[in-house]
């Protein structure tokens, strides 16, 4: 196994881990669903993790979660502490920093918590589907990322919306585009696989 490769891919991984909560803060149309600007790039991380649990093996896989949820936590942390600070009376960005990168409490803990608990599942199932099902690595891909995605939209919309806004049409506009981008990147876990194998350290 291709170690350089392996790093690569995580720190990939974590890299769009992180895109995706500074580009959540936006909401976007698309196709008359709405969902979190961030919802592109997440999609693609539930592939990714499979990839990783693919080439390493599930424990690892568990790990880079834990690994990218830290890095999540000290985003949202430091962010929140940038925010609070006082600015020099030069500065007039505050109002636009604080806008993009200050999220509510709420929000930071239903991301926080969506992506921890749909994560593990996604590991799991994809781990279970292989070692006891088998067959081609685009069903196990598919099938762990629908359940999944399906896990991680309800948690988000619901904990983080609750009260606030409707949660079926948020819930369902989530759920169809990270579906619709997850099919676009099975072929990455073969793409991705055969050109990291073939890297030299």
């Amino acid at each position: 196994m291709n170690s350089g490769g392996n790093f690569l891919l995580i720190g990939l991984y974590i890299a769009c881990e992180l895109a995706a909560n500074v580009t959540a803060s936006k909401p976007v149309s698309v196709f008359g669903l709405t969902a979190p600007g961030g919802v592109f790039i997440y999609a693609v991380t539930f592939t990714l993790i499979d990839l990783i649990n693919e080439r390493l093996d599930r424990l690892k896989a568990r790990r880079v979660v834990y690994v990218a949820f830290a890095a999540n936590l000290l985003l949202a942390v430091y962010t929140s502490l940038v925010v609070a600070l006082p600015s020099p009376g030069f500065y007039q960005g505050q109002q636009a920093f604080a806008t993009v990168l200050g999220s509510t409490p709420r929000i930071v803990a239903a991301s926080l918590f969506a992506y921890l608990v749909s994560s593990m599942v996604d590991v799991e199932v994809f781990a279970l589907w292989r070692d006891r099902i088998g067959g081609h690595k685009w069903a196990r891909v598919l099938v762990s990322n629908a359940i999944s995605t399906c896990i991680d939209s309800i948690l988000f919309v619901c904990v983080a919306f609750a009260g606030i806004l409707p949660l079926l049409p948020l819930i369902g506009g989530q759920y169809a585009i990270k579906m619709t981008i997850t099919v676009v990147s099975i072929p990455l876990i073969y793409i991705s696989g055969r050109g990291l194998d073939q890297k030299r350290e």
